[in-house]
């Protein structure tokens, strides 16, 4: 009992560490909804898609892939590359993770997300000693999903009531242009950012929208290589 205790203690303690997050995450949830009605889905498969995705930025970028008529090699690859970063953070959870079965390690992989990865290592540095990593992670990765996917059936449902005429397609590049402006705080980001967005541009006019596809792999590429000659250089 002292241990379901605990367990709990620690879910709710996740719940209570992302609540603050939750009011940012809401507006782009409700954009990715509205995304998918723009983008020609219908509202059911766009709360369809939001579920089997459920990846924040690259389920924008498939969105506005598929209201440009990508093909769906394309549409993977892109969100392939976009979501490369969970690798990582898969990493950086596997010491908490790792002595659960598969049958729970797949759910909780398919619920990370930016937010909830680093409360849950933030929270296993800062106390080293806990082993309730797990439920802690439950209990922040689980509210962020579930307010996800409310916003974005919110979402879906009223871009389906507004006219096509009001081109609501200019709030994905919107959101993307304020999200690069918050994530940019280096000088490795800023060089993915600077040669990410000039390859993209350069490319737009390449079949498939290629462009994107090859704009997202040249911005990785640059902030690894910038992360490396800059880190060298202190060394």
């Amino acid at each position: 009992m002292k241990v379901e205790a605990s367990s709990r203690a620690a879910f709710w303690e996740g719940v209570r560490m992302i609540a603050p997050m939750l009011p940012g995450i809401f507006p782009f949830g409700l954009t990715a909804g509205v995304a998918a009605v723009d983008a020609g889905l219908a509202p059911a498969h766009g709360i369809g898609a939001s579920i089997l995705i459920y990846a924040g930025a690259s389920q924008l970028v498939v969105m506005q892939l598929i209201g440009d008529g990508a093909l769906p090699m394309i549409m993977v690859l892109t969100a392939y590359v976009v979501n490369l970063r969970f690798a990582m953070y898969s990493a950086g959870l596997a010491p908490h993770f790792s002595h659960l079965p598969r049958r729970w390690q797949w759910p909780l992989a398919y619920m990370i997300t930016d937010q909830a990865y680093t409360l849950t290592v933030l929270r296993a540095e800062q106390h080293p000693s806990r082993t309730d990593a797990v439920p802690f992670y439950l209990g922040a990765a689980g509210v962020m999903w579930l307010v996800w996917q409310i916003a974005t059936a919110i979402g879906a449902f009223v871009g389906a009531l507004v006219p096509s005429s009001w081109s609501l397609g200019f709030a994905v590049p919107l959101i993307f242009m304020g999200m690069l402006v918050l994530a940019v705080n280096d000088k490795p980001t800023m060089v993915a950012a600077v040669v990410g967005g000039a390859v993209a541009l350069l490319g737009h006019a390449l079949p498939m929208n290629l462009g994107l596809f090859l704009g997202a792999v040249a911005g990785i590429a640059a902030g690894v290589l910038a992360e490396w000659r800059l880190g060298r250089g202190k060394a």
